[in-house]
This record gives structure tokens, C-alpha cells and sequence, in this order.
């Protein structure tokens, strides 16, 4: 506490610059700790952020936490222009009906549940429980992604959960949208209306159709002459545009993004700077995430919002977390059954479902940002506290489900195919066939181009070696 009453003390330069540090440094000692414990990042840094916070050790002061309020919106823009490049138009095309309704049961399916429970069971205000539950709909697509590359996973069931958790967002956002213009008419005391849902869904639409503009202004304005620095100047400075107009617009940049780095990349087939962002973006989220645990008041699990009911937090937000995770399975195992997914597609895809973090949390702040108040610190608290179950246990319940599915094995049998017998008949020994699966492997795998650094990197090193192996060899020869 007394750091954070002196830091307050200082000039607003040093307030500012000191607390980013601590922010960073704290976000990446956690993941130390949580790394040990085989804990996905975002855990690691909303623990660090309600430790640092004011409710714990006291290290940052409010005002300069108050002053990030435009980390919701920077972090939900970079999260979802990462998803876009899963939207494919030549995968999407093969699946496309099948998954977009594996989408829908899986999606809304949750919101109904939760929606079920907190309205009518719980006893909730109606306008907290709807936002509640269009926040169920997200899903996290960092930690999927993530379990997916990490065990090499391939096959129908991958294809299908990738492009189900790319396009689960974008049924979220739509959710989300209505349940929170619900919620303002609500909290301020105005009708209810269709027209005014319907001006809001519209104003969505606008901004997927002005995201998929600036993804057509990016494909024209970067190219392979600009260099590697000036292409990431160029998306940041384009994705940020962006995001500020949907700012001013009061209006969630998420579907926007999307939409752009969809076209982007259909447009040009650029992974490279997907790949270049992906290595900017870290510090701005790790940012949001600890920020997100700074607000995150511990006290409030223990007490009720009266403004929205009288149970307590924390039995909302494990209630919520265990009927979630219900409504994901039943709805992917629905909308499988409808589309005639094989067996392990439909008895394992809702477990892939269950993660849910980035995008819920950057939702989440700016619903309490809109609607403000104790709903608004309360709608926080619940999805922050779930989140942080989430992923605890939900890359393990991914990696689950690609393994129960087939979609990857540890055993290279599995991994790596090759007849077992030759082409006579005759049983092909075990050391043969590990020698033809090693072998299979080896050509698979991509040259390595060697650029002029490491070139030049390369003949530093041997000219180093050649000599100081020189006066070794002479003075030998002299002794002989």
C-alpha cells in the first residue's frame, strides 16, 4: 500500500511509466509460476493483476488504471483480427451450412441456459441476466488455437472446431450487441423496443461491411516491396484507425476486425503479417489482462449486488461456469446430430468449446464500461472470476477432446503412416518401419532458408574457429 501511496505522489509521467512497468514485470514473473503449473498466460496475468491491485498489495494507482480505458478496445481489435485468417472462403466452402449450424445450436444453446438459470432460476434482474448470457456465446479462440498447434492436431474434427470457434464470436458479438442495448433501455428507463435492437444489430452490420473497406485499403496499401517494419507500421496504423472510428461510434470493434483481416487475407494470402502482429500484440494484452485483474475486486465474490439480486457472486459465477460448459456440449452434440458429424466429431466437439477468456473479458469491459454502476461491476467480477476457471481447466478439456476424437496420437505409428509389408509380402521388421517413418517425416519437413544475417553469422563463426584452431595445429607440429 505505501508504494502505491508514493507512486501516487509523483509527477503523471513517472505514474504512468512506472506502473506499465510493474504491469509487465508482475504479468511475466506470474508466468513463471504458472508455467511450472502447465497454466495458459491469461491466468498467470489476471493473478498478477489483482495481486499489484488495490485490493491486495496496493502498487498502482486507480488514476493511471483509469486512464488504460482504451486497452478493451485495443485488445479486442488485435484478438479478433488474429481470428480472421481461419476464415478461409475455400475451407469455408465445404463445411460452410454444416458448421455455421454447429455454430448457432452451440452458441445460443449456452446463452439459453444461462439465461434460464440466472433469470428464472437464480431470480436475477432480467437486463443482467440477458447480457450475462450472450457473454456465455464466446468462446476463446487463443487457447484452442493454441492445444491444437501444440499437438499437431489434423483431420475433420480440427477443421470443423476451427472454423465453429472462428465464427462463434461473431454470433457472440451479435448476442452481445442486443443484450446490452436491452440493458441501457432497461437501466436508463426508456421502452423497450425492436426498433432500437434492430438499429444496433444494424450498426454492426455497417461496421462489417466497413471492416471488410479497410481490409480492401490494406490489401492495396501494403505489398512484398515494403519492408518488414513498414508493413507492421502500416496494418497498426490501419487497425487502429479502425478501432478509434468504432470508438467514436460507441460500437464494439470486434466484428470489424474480423471482417477486415478476412478480406485481408483471402484477398492477398498473407500469413506473414498475421504472424507479425502476432509478435506485437503481446505487451498491449498482457497489458489488458493484468489491467482486468487490477479491477477485479475479491471482496465482491463474497457479497451480493442488490441492484441485481441477492445471491452472492460467487455462487453466480460457479453456477455459470458449470452451466456453460453444459450448454456448449449439448449444443455442439445437437448441431452435429442435425448435420450428420460422425460419432467423435459429436461426442467431443463441445468439450473443445470451453475455454473462454480474451474476447469475453475485452466484452465485459465494455459492457461495465456502458452500463457502469454495480450491474456493471458485477457483470466484471462474474465473467473474470469464470474466466480464470476456464482456463484452468479448459485447454486441458481441448487437448482431451483432439485426443478422444483421433485428430492427433503420442504414438508415431499413428502420427506417421507406411505400409508394413514389402512389396513381395514379406513382414517388414520394426527397425525398417521406424527407419521409413523417419525418413517420411524428414521429407515433409520445410527447407530452411538461410537469410544474410545468419549467412553472414555462419562465416564469422568459422572464420573465428579456423583461427584459433591456427595456433594450436603450429604449436603441436612444433613439439613434434
Amino acid at each position: 500500500m505505501f508504494f502505491g501511496e508514493y507512486l501516487a505522489g509523483t509527477t503523471p509521467a513517472a505514474q504512468a511509466i512506472i506502473t506499465i512497468a510493474i504491469m509487465l514485470l508482475s504479468g511475466f514473473l506470474m508466468t513463471r509460476i504458472t508455467k511450472l503449473l502447465r497454466l495458459p498466460n491469461v491466468t498467470a496475468y489476471i493473478v498478477a493483476g489483482i495481486l499489484i491491485g488495490p485490493y491486495c498489495l496496493g502498487m498502482i494507482p486507480m488514476n493511471v488504471v483509469q486512464g488504460m480505458v482504451f486497452l478493451p478496445d485495443v485488445a479486442l481489435a488485435f484478438i479478433a483480427f488474429s481470428t480472421g485468417e481461419f476464415f478461409k472462403l475455400s475451407t469455408l466452402r465445404k463445411n460452410g451450412i454444416k458448421v455455421i449450424i454447429i455454430t448457432l445450436f452451440e452458441a445460443l444453446a449456452a446463452s439459453i441456459v444461462v439465461f434460464i438459470l440466472s433469470f428464472w432460476i437464480l431470480g436475477l434482474d432480467f437486463a443482467f441476466s440477458v447480457v450475462l448470457a450472450a457473454l456465455a456465446s464466446t468462446t476463446a479462440p487463443a487457447s484452442t488455437m493454441m492445444t491444437i498447434r501444440q499437438t499437431g492436431a489434423k483431420g475433420d474434427f480440427v477443421d470443423t472446431l476451427l472454423q465453429v470457434v472462428a465464427l462463434d464470436d461473431m454470433v457472440g458479438l451479435i448476442a452481445y450487441s442486443t443484450a446490452i442495448t436491452v440493458a441501457v433501455m432497461s437501466y436508463t428507463g426508456g421502452k423497450f423496443s425492436v426498433s432500437g435492437i434492430a438499429i444496433s444489430v444494424g450498426k454492426n452490420l455497417g461496421v462489417l461491411v466497413l471492416g471488410g473497406l479497410f481490409g480492401v485499403i490494406m490489401n492495396l496499401v501494403i505489398s512484398d516491396k515494403n519492408s518488414k517494419d513498414n508493413r507492421l507500421i502500416i496494418a497498426i496504423a490501419i487497425l487502429f484507425s479502425f478501432c478509434g472510428i468504432c470508438t467514436l461510434m460507441d460500437i464494439s470493434p470486434l466484428l470489424g476486425c474480423m471482417s477486415m483481416a478476412t478480406v485481408y487475407y483471402n484477398m492477398s494470402d498473407d500469413e506473414k503479417l498475421f504472424k507479425q502482429l502476432n509478435y506485437f500484440s503481446p505487451p498491449l494484452l498482457l497489458l489488458f489482462f493484468v489491467r482486468s485483474g487490477i479491477s477485479f475486486d475479491l471482496r465482491a465474490l463474497f457479497s451480493s449486488s442488490g441492484s441485481i439480486g441477492a445471491t452472492p457472486l460467487i455462487i453466480i459465477g460457479i453456477l455459470y461456469f458449470v452451466v456453460r460448459i453444459i450448454g456448449k456440449y449439448l449444443g455442439a452434440w445437437i448441431g452435429c446430430l442435425i448435420t450428420k458429424k460422425e460419432k467423435k466429431t459429436r461426442n467431443y466437439l463441445g468439450f473443445a468449446l470451453v475455454p473462454q477468456a480474451g474476447v469475453a473479458i475485452g466484452l465485459v469491459a465494455l459492457g461495465a464500461r456502458t452500463i457502469g454502476g454495480a450491474e456493471g461491476e458485477a457483470l466484471q467480477t462474474i465473467i473474470l472470476a469464470s474466466s480464470v476457471l476456464y482456463e484452468l481447466i479448459g485447454p486441458a478439456l481441448a487437448k482431451l477432446s483432439l485426443y478422444l476424437s483421433g485428430s492427433y496420437s503420442n504414438k508415431l505409428e499413428d502420427v506417421v503412416q507406411v505400409e508394413e509389408k514389402t512389396p513381395t509380402g514379406a513382414e517388414k521388421s520394426s527397425l525398417e518401419l521406424l527407419i521409413e517413418r523417419i525418413e517420411k517425416i524428414q521429407a515433409e519437413l520445410p527447407e530452411h532458408e538461410i537469410n544474410e544475417n545468419e549467412e553472414a553469422f555462419t562465416e564469422a563463426a568459422e572464420a573465428y574457429y579456423e583461427n584459433s584452431m591456427q595456433p594450436r595445429f603450429r604449436k603441436r607440429t612444433r613439439m613434434r
